[in-house]
């Protein structure tokens, strides 16, 4: 029953580097999977870690079966495919809650989520000798009731020999991006009596449970545990004990405490076995300075509503808004549905998604001649008319060339099946910028602090030429207009005239009523954003871009010549995203980079809650009027917490998005820092105003 808990050696790593590592070693029954030493997160359950160092895996693979949950099923299609799970040996991956066949001589990776409903089974797959050898490993903590529960059940059965480890793994989070993650979808209830498993009923998301007035008190505290823990998660596999910053006053300072205490109480757990088993953060045993440690700013999703409901202009969140995207696969219904998998080794996708997309049109123009002029290499250098024809050469006087073509083969078909998928993607996604004219939404939107309401009515009335704004698209817009403008800045008489354009459109304004409701009981503002003008950037200087855009568009007519899509591009306005800090982003620079910060930030994220859980508990950290001053620190006033980070983790509790995700990159960018960005979960815009119309009716 080991696991590693080794430093690392190498390069810091991205969260999903972190969490493939853990989860290939995992499938190598917890070995590394790779000589070079790596941080995994796998410690025996009820332990902080065993401290075992096992050599890395050198041999050819062990064959093994793999059983997973609706859960850990989520997590792993994020980051592997099924030829990986082949290179680590796992000839089958098959569900815990479903019927299989024995299978006594070959052993058995389990990796499911920590319910009795899953404990149960296993002990039920013991009890009937299913496999050679059990590894079991849980997503998260494995509850002390539960594993006297799984003890007592083996004990019974006298299967005990066949259990080779018990680990808790800290996995419970879907990494879909390097930089990017939201954590596990909340159990359903427990269902013993089904042999499919737990219910797939459709769960409540944390912004609606944390807002609601009908949620409970029980339900609230119960979801603050939850979200702690997929935190606790997420921060132990990157290995570090973080600085945690968060808001007073609402979930986030909750949340922020409760990881305190969990981090505490596992660097004890540690201290006391005095080297016998070594931290969930050994990567900290090096000796890292406090200047070096990485920051954890939690906040809560009202800090900013408008970067979730407006209309981006980047690939990844033209993909959010227009197309399904879940677990990295993007599902096109037009012309035929069609799904494509986008990860970590898509090379377009990693280098573009946080693109403009005019750009990332320009770049599949490049990209697509590069490929044909590499092709056109091989053809010529063997003398076939047609790369598929490399098969018909002849090998006696064409054998050098055969070996250079064979080898680069494989290279070309992956870039082109690469391109074909952005290709498709692209094409439906210019479809639906066109049809719903979000060039023209998206610029109103970046310029929407010199609209006024007789601009937004005049919008919403006037009769379209081209593109039609879908009765989402326009209560969208009265959002993002009625939230970016300050308080009474909005007279009643005009929010009616709003209102009835809504419902004339066949809008459902039970979103617009909760926002309205919200903000006159709580004041809710949104901050001025600050960092360069809120007007689009048009016209002059980017003539090289959009003749790339053009030429995207030739190219499409080319390869689908029947496709009529001659004038597509033809009308989609030439601009790119202002230079400008969102919110959350704004906060981030405050609290990373303070010296860049303006003074307005800087004094509201001074009285943020400041814990260093590898402090001692008597300084009074994060307790209002401790040693540190409002909201606790290590001594003096607010500006003495004031520090520089190179490496964070933004969480948001209640919801993520992709315009959010895409400022922050842009600034980390820039700027040379390291940032993490997630949320408890990735919602999309249609999703997230469906979210306030639920709550609009519940409070109705």
């Amino acid at each position: 029953m080991a696991s590693t808990a080794l430093k690392h050696a190498t390069a810091p790593t991205t969260l999903q580097q972190a969490q493939t590592a853990a989860l290939l070693a995992l499938l190598n029954l917890n070995a590394p999977s790779d000589p070079s030493p790596i941080q995994r997160p796998g410690t025996p359950s009820g332990k902080a870690s065993t401290g075992i160092k096992v050599p890395a895996v050198t041999g050819p693979p062990v064959w093994k079966v793999l059983v997973l949950d609706q859960q850990t099923k989520d997590v792993l299609a994020t980051v592997l495919r099924v030829q990986d799970l082949r290179d680590v040996g796992v000839t089958l991956h098959v569900q815990l809650h479903s019927l299989r066949p024995p299978l006594p001589d070959v052993p058995a990776v389990y990796f499911v989520a920590p319910t009795l409903d899953n404990v149960r089974r296993i002990a039920d797959d013991l009890d009937k000798c299913l496999y050679e050898s059990f590894h079991l490993n849980f997503v998260g903590p494995l509850p002390r009731a539960l594993l006297e529960e799984l003890a007592g059940s083996v004990a019974s059965a006298g299967t005990g020999d066949l259990v080779e480890q018990v680990l808790d793994q800290y996995l419970s989070f879907i990494a879909p991006s390097p930089s990017l993650f939201s954590l596990l979808s909340p159990l359903p209830p427990t269902t013993l009596s089904s042999q499919a498993g737990p219910s797939q009923a459709q769960p409540v998301t944390s912004y609606t449970l944390l807002n609601s007035p009908s949620s409970t008190e029980q339900q609230i505290e119960e979801e603050i545990e939850r979200i702690s823990n997929g935190l606790f998660s997420a921060v132990v596999t990157m290995g570090h004990v973080p600085i945690i910053r968060a808001p007073k006053g609402n979930a986030a300072e909750m949340i922020a405490k409760k990881l305190d205490l969990k981090i505490r109480d596992a660097i004890l757990s540690a201290s006391r076995t005095h080297g016998a088993t070594s931290s969930l953060f050994a990567q900290d045993a090096s000796g890292l300075s406090n200047l070096q440690r990485p920051l954890l700013l939690i906040l809560d999703r009202n800090v900013d509503l408008v970067s979730m409901i407006s209309h981006g202009w980047t690939y990844q969140a033209l993909v959010s808004d227009c197309l399904e995207i879940k677990l990295n696969r993007v599902v096109v219904t037009q012309p035929q549905k069609r799904s494509y998998d986008l990860d970590s080794k898509d090379f377009f996708w990693a280098k573009n998604a946080p693109n403009p997309f005019p750009q990332v049109a320009e770049e599949i123009d490049t990209e697509l001649n590069k490929y044909k002029q590499d092709a056109a290499e091989i053809t010529r250098s063997t003398g076939v008319s047609d790369v598929n024809d490399i098969s018909q050469i002849d090998v006696s006087s064409n054998a050098a060339h055969l070996k250079t073509a064979i080898t680069q083969l494989p290279e070309l078909t992956a870039r082109k099946a690469v391109l074909d998928t952005h290709m498709n993607i692209a094409t439906a996604l210019l479809e639906q910028i066109k049809k719903r004219a979000l060039d023209e939404l998206f610029s109103t939107e970046e310029a929407i602090n010199k609209q006024t309401v007789a601009s937004i009515l005049e919008m919403l009335r006037s009769p379209r030429p081209s593109g039609t704004f879908t009765p989402e698209d326009k209560l969208r817009l009265v959002l993002v207009f009625y939230l970016s403008s300050p308080d009474n800045a909005i007279s009643k008489d005009d929010i009616v005239e709003l209102e009835k354009e809504l419902k004339n459109a066949g809008a459902n304004v039970e979103s617009f009523e909760y926002v309205r409701r919200t903000r006159e009981i709580s004041r809710m503002t949104v901050t001025t954003t600050v960092g360069g003008t809120s007007t689009p950037v048009l016209g002059a200087g980017q003539g090289e871009l959009f003749r790339g855009f053009t030429a995207f568009g030739n190219r499409l007519t080319d390869r689908l010549k029947e496709g009529g899509l001659d004038n597509l591009i033809s009308g989609v306005k030439n601009f790119l995203p202002a230079n400008k800090l969102l919110p959350v982003t704004r906060i981030t620079e405050a609290i990373m980079d303070s010296s860049a910060a303006s003074n307005q930030s800087l004094q509201e994220t001074d009285e943020y809650v400041f814990l260093d859980p590898r402090a001692s508990r008597h300084t009074g950290l994060g307790l209002s009027g401790g040693p540190g001053g409002p909201g606790g620190g290590t001594s003096g006033t607010g500006r003495a917490k004031r520090m520089a980070f190179a490496e964070g983790m933004v969480f948001i509790v209640g919801g993520a998005g992709y315009v959010e995700y895409g400022n922050l990159e842009e600034w980390a960018a820039k700027t040379g820092k390291r940032v993490t960005y997630g949320g408890t979960e990735i919602i999309d815009p249609g999703a997230f105003v469906n979210i306030l119309q639920d709550l609009g009716r519940s409070t109705a």
